[in-house]
């Protein structure tokens, strides 16, 4: 989000605790709690005073349906990536593409999450999140769909960035959501969130190259099925079109000085908390991005045949899943996420000690480490629903954090590439990696303080 201006911001649909009577505190917290029960597989509802039985009844059932839509959104926010990355070697010979416009890819989508996520509580304000997801689903199948078939190098990234661009708004938005429909499960829904991306990110890199041959090896073909589960991600989206705010929550008033006036907007950087949130999750994502795009090639070049290097590639993205739903869970129950944070820097840097000692004779375990370490992901996205207060701090941080952590992350990938190049081997790129791990780990301690930007904002 453009942080000049909080008027990008969303409206949320709960007042700020400051100009909340005691009295609507407790309607709203009982709304509350009633949702977020139906999410829960057999827990009873407790009664909305003045609710009727059908009401409630549909109530369950859209949040139900809510779940499974974001379970649906999440799948897709990876394979327009991971797809192209097992394929990408046919489709430069089938369009004739440069090396070095192939080795722009790899920038190309942290760019336009840059580019594109700073929009997306714009558009929530103005047409509702829900709808501005579905549009982002709609988006992605039709970039998946047209891409392949596109022709030439610009009109393949012209598509490639139709999708990415869906997927931007939705990375946004996710947490946004989250914290609007389930405020008191914050952790254990972002851990369902993440563990469905992470498992939408290792299917597809290990399905396309089988689904391709299995389509009579036809690359087009092997990237655009990935479209049809974009088209089906539209489908419970659009229950929530019309949808501006969680079934029985306050609209916020406009937010008040003290002497009758509206208070100044939230500015976010002003916030310390933002700021290293912000470098947290670009440096995680710098180290993300680096894994996927070198880990199997640091193995290839140690010995280890190319099938093996991609299992072990496979080995490090499937560990998202199963930790993707432990540590947001963990960390909402801790006052600090900074011993997480410490935890999973450790990790990382004992995986690139192995990479530059023992590439090859300890192989799975370095794997393993770094698999553990790339989860300071779903981390990163529980702390921006942990350290604002409201909805619309929680839409304003997240577009921040995601804007300016993507852009950080754009160079890292490209300079490993020109380090490994230039030296010869993986020394110079594997001591890059551990020395942005540092400043990871550090950055993390701090945007893992309990506090909100709100309340630094407001100093």
């Amino acid at each position: 989000m453009d942080n000049q201006s909080s008027h990008d911001s969303m409206m949320v649909p709960m007042a700020s605790e400051e100009n909340r009577s005691p009295e609507s505190t407790t309607t709203t917290t009982t709304t509350t709690t009633t949702r977020t029960a139906a999410a829960v597989p057999g827990a009873r509802e407790p009664a909305v005073p003045g609710e009727e039985p059908g009401q409630a009844a549909t109530r369950a059932w859209t949040v139900r349906l809510l779940v499974v839509a974001i379970v649906l959104a999440a799948l897709n926010l990876r394979p327009a990536i991971t797809s192209l990355g097992a394929l990408l070697e046919e489709v430069r010979d089938g369009l004739g593409m440069s090396g070095s416009v192939a080795g722009l890819l790899t920038s190309v989508p942290p760019l336009c999450f840059a580019v594109f996520g700073v929009t997306a509580p714009r558009l929530a304000r103005r047409f509702g999140p829900g709808a501005v997801v579905c549009a982002g689903m709609a988006a992605i199948a039709a970039g998946l769909l047209i891409r392949p078939y596109a022709g030439s190098t610009p009109a393949f990234l012209a598509a490639s960035a139709l999708a990415l661009m869906g997927i931007a708004v939705s990375n946004v938005l996710m947490p946004v959501i989250v914290k609007r429909w389930f405020p008191d499960r914050v952790g254990s829904m972002t851990g369902v969130y993440s563990m469905a991306l992470a498992f939408g990110t290792s299917v597809a890199a290990a399905a396309t190259v089988p689904v391709t041959d299995a389509l009579g090896g036809n690359w087009q073909s092997g990237l655009a099925v990935w479209a049809a589960l974009a088209a089906a991600a539209v489908l419970p989206w659009l229950g929530f079109v019309r949808d501006r705010g969680a079934p029985g929550a306050e609209q916020s008033p406009a937010p008040q000085d003290g002497t009758g006036g509206e208070r100044p907007a939230l500015r976010i950087t002003r916030s310390r908390t933002a700021w290293a949130l912000a470098v947290f999750f670009g440096l995680q994502a710098t180290a993300a991005y680096i894994t996927m795009g070198w880990m199997a090639q640091i193995f290839r070049d140690a010995g280890v045949p190319a099938g093996t290097a991609g299992l072990l590639l496979a080995v490090t993205m499937v560990m998202g899943v199963p930790l993707a739903f432990v540590i947001p869970r963990l960390a909402t129950r801790l006052p600090s996420q900074g011993p997480i944070v410490l935890a999973l820097g450790v990790c990382g840097l004992a995986g690139y000690a192995g990479l530059y000692f023992a590439p090859a004779g300890g192989a799975l375990a370095w794997a393993l480490l770094l698999g553990v370490s790339n989860c300071a992901f779903p981390l990163a996205l529980t702390m921006v629903g942990m350290r604002a207060r409201t909805g619309a701090g929680v839409a304003q941080l997240s577009a921040f954090a995601q804007s300016t952590g993507y852009l950080i992350s754009i160079p890292g990938p490209l300079l490993v590439g020109v380090l490994y190049q230039h030296s010869g081997g993986w020394g110079l790129p594997i001591a890059l990696m551990t020395a942005l791990m540092i400043p990871q780990m550090l950055v993390g301690v701090l945007a893992g303080r309990d506090r909100t930007v709100e309340e630094e904002a407001a100093r």
